[in-house]
């Protein structure tokens, strides 16, 4: 047991777990330490692009969010190979919140106001119409 406990961490900078995003070599990390889970890309019940999404970063509070069952948890473990470096756990981000438009998006003014403005105006005349009839 002693031996177990006296065993060496390895530590991983958040820039070098970064480069780990891709197919070859999949890398996220969960509660701060860092899984590989590239072997585990196709197995994965989710599906492949669940934890590709997630690759090189803190995959933590989406792990949370969808409330694996204590089998995921334990599997989890077998793809460990390290922790973020206690320097790098400051800098990870929490995730922003999606808006469905950007500042950049030049699209926003008319997918939010022009179409279902014009939807709701051909629903009206449709039904002004339907109820001419009756």
């Amino acid at each position: 047991m002693a031996e177990k406990d006296q065993k060496e961490v390895t530590y991983y900078s958040l820039e070098e777990i970064q480069k780990h995003n891709h197919s070859k070599s999949t890398w996220i990390i969960l509660h701060n330490k860092v899984h590989d889970v590239t072997r585990f890309l196709e197995e994965h019940p989710g599906g492949e692009e669940v934890l590709r999404e997630q690759a090189g970063g803190d995959a933590t509070e989406t792990f949370e969010d969808i409330g694996h069952s204590t089998d995921a948890r334990t599997m989890s473990k077998e793809f460990i190979v390290g922790e973020l470096h206690p320097d790098d756990r400051s800098k990870i981000q929490k995730p922003v919140d999606t808006l469905l438009t950007t500042s950049e998006s030049d699209s926003s003014w008319w997918t939010n106001w022009i179409i279902p403005g014009l939807s709701a105006l051909i629903v009206a005349v449709m039904y002004r119409f339907y109820m001419a009839d009756d």
